[in-house]
């Protein structure tokens, strides 16, 4: 990844570890993707276009890039699936640690599992919300357990997880399926007030794991395995701020990312999808810490 400025760009981005207090760490891996290829391209992308941002978020009226953020060196991770999965482990323990709130950005979906761990490893009681196109339950895929159809079978042995959007899924997954955690998109459009069985459904304690092919792909054609049928923008973000309103979101990834230079909206899309969710975050712990 060549240097840039950070997320955020020049205008909020702070850029001194000690004065942030967000982490933004790239993971551009895309080691186990198996149709459309450039992931890895991803959180370059994404960052890139974060420069072209308001700093100042309408909806909640702050700015959250005062609590400063960090864009951490992008984490070399040349290697096979499992030892990346346990390099991205090892390095979101050590910001967590430092009492950093720290958000992923992929490559491809298999670079959540280390993260996931790592919280699961540090916050009591943590629930996965998963909000994707695919169920990603496969216990094995092409040889690998680390592969990015097993994202959450791998996250289900230490934590619960709830499931958002899916619109693809194998029949041998559908065995495993929690019912009361799984809410596929074409239930979603026809459940007004589906959100508040998803409250339900989730811990105290949250790690939100956003595949950004749960989007239609008329707002982000730009990923690996795109479905159609999927959410909307509103759909998206009104799920995130409920989260953020009522949990405690203890960290965050956005991955799947496919980048194409004819079209960077999707890329736009994502940043803003990133920004967005700190500025609810934020702004509800503010809301929160005055009651």
């Amino acid at each position: 990844m060549k240097n840039v400025k950070g997320f955020a760009g020049p205008d909020g981005a702070s850029f001194e570890p000690k004065d942030s207090s967000i982490f933004i760490l790239p993971v551009p891996y895309d080691g186990t993707s198996t149709w459309i290829k450039g992931a890895d391209k991803g959180p370059l992308s994404i960052i890139e276009a974060s420069s072209e941002l308001e700093m100042y978020d309408l909806e909640t009226g702050t700015e959250v890039c005062e609590k400063g953020i960090h864009t951490c060196p992008a984490l070399d991770v040349d290697c096979p699936p499992e030892e990346m999965v346990e390099r991205v482990k090892k390095t979101v323990l050590e910001h967590i640690d430092q009492e950093k709130f720290t958000v992923v950005l992929g490559g491809e979906h298999s670079v959540s599992i280390g993260s996931i761990w790592a919280h699961a490893s540090r916050f009591f009681d943590m629930s996965v919300l998963q909000l994707d196109a695919h169920s990603d339950m496969r216990d094995e895929y092409m040889g690998s357990r680390y592969n990015h159809a097993c994202v959450i079978a791998r996250a289900r042995e230490v934590s619960k997880c709830v499931q958002v959007g899916v619109r693809s899924v194998s029949k041998g997954e559908i065995d495993i399926i929690q019912k009361d955690h799984f809410f596929p998109a074409h239930e979603i459009m026809s459940s007004p007030g589906w959100e508040h069985n998803v409250m339900d459904a989730l811990t105290d304690n949250v790690y939100v794991s956003i595949d950004l092919d749960v989007f239609d792909p008329s707002y982000v054609p730009a990923t690996g395995t795109p479905q159609p049928g999927g959410l909307d923008w509103y759909q998206v973000t009104g799920l995130l701020r409920e989260v953020a309103e009522k949990k405690n979101v203890v960290g965050f990834d956005v991955v799947e990312l496919c980048p194409h230079k004819e079209n960077r909206a999707p890329d736009l899309l994502a940043a803003k999808l990133v920004y967005k969710f700190l500025s609810y975050i934020y702004a509800s712990r503010a809301k929160k810490d005055r009651d």
